[in-house]
């Protein structure tokens, strides 16, 4: 049964966005944002963003008539709209045979997990970024940074709306948010992402602190986290690590699998983005070579 919405605890996160589009990834981001509902009693909303017809238009408009564009733009326009109604008809499809209640409205059922579909028009990203500034966790696939394909979705969510993020390997979904890993440096993004993710640490059965002893004065340690945790009636155990500070997201990502976590929780950047992906950093390998869920803020 899931956590009652009318229970004494408030649940932090109440609304996951799930933006989808043809790409066939759709159902798997469901797949984990319907674990995470289960753990958090949360509704799920799917926003598909549908492409503008006038992005279909070759650059140079210029040179072509002005009939070659009408027909460009009709085209396009009925080809959204057959997309549009090929996802709708997917997402029906997935509602009835895992039995969702879907509604736009908050439900008190504390049974059935609730969920709606949003149209909006443009790009996906620039649709999440907005979007997602109403939403308390947002769900988007693990990018392919090879092809570029989903970085700029994955980017918008995490550095454009202030967030929560579940980054979603191509894994077969399972349990997520019932044994979660917190990767703490002690910083304040870390810091961050644990107070936006209590909701879930809250209904977690087993919260592990992957932490290594070396930080800065700056920094606070695993020990502090634990004392944090408890006020929100959390607890929590540390699982320490040794890194050299280059090898820290593997080490990261192999005690998590060493302890079976089912997602791990962790700050998202810590240096500048643009360093990081240049010069490499623990949120970037992990962003590129994760295996299970990965929840983090910036």
């Amino acid at each position: 049964m899931l956590p009652s919405n009318t229970g004494e605890r408030v649940m932090a996160i109440r609304k996951i966005m799930v933006p989808v589009r043809g790409d066939g990834k759709g159902e798997g981001l469901l797949d984990h944002a319907l674990a995470l509902a289960e753990v958090t009693g949360a509704h799920v909303e799917v926003v598909h963003s549908r492409s503008q017809p006038k992005d279909m238009l070759p650059y140079g408009t210029l040179m072509i008539t002005a009939s070659m564009k009408k027909s460009i733009l009709e085209a396009a326009t009925a080809s959204a709209a057959e997309e549009e109604g090929r996802l709708r008809g997917v997402f029906d499809a997935y509602c009835q045979s895992h039995n969702l209640l879907v509604t736009e409205n908050p439900s008190t059922a504390d049974d059935q997990i609730s969920i709606s579909w949003c149209e909006k028009t443009g790009a996906q990203a620039s649709v999440v970024s907005m979007r997602g500034r109403l939403a308390d966790l947002i769900v988007v696939a693990q990018p392919d940074h090879d092809s570029n394909f989903g970085v700029n979705t994955f980017e918008a969510a995490l550095l454009e709306t202030g967030k929560l993020v579940m980054m979603v390997p191509e894994v077969k979904s399972g349990k997520v948010g019932k044994h979660v890993a917190i990767a703490w440096n002690g910083d304040s993004r870390a810091s961050r992402t644990v107070s936006l993710g209590m909701g879930i640490l809250q209904n977690a059965e087993k919260v592990s602190i992957v932490s290594s002893e070396k930080r800065g004065a700056d920094r606070l340690s695993g020990a502090e986290l634990i004392e944090y945790l408890k006020w929100h009636d959390v607890s929590a155990e540390i699982e320490k690590i040794e890194t050299s500070g280059s090898n820290a997201g593997e080490v990261i990502l192999n005690r998590a699998g060493l302890i079976k976590a089912d997602s791990l929780m962790m700050g998202g950047y810590g240096h500048s983005r643009r360093r990081e992906l240049i010069m490499g950093g623990v949120t970037q390998h992990i962003i590129e070579t994760a295996t299970l869920p990965v929840l983090m803020a910036h």
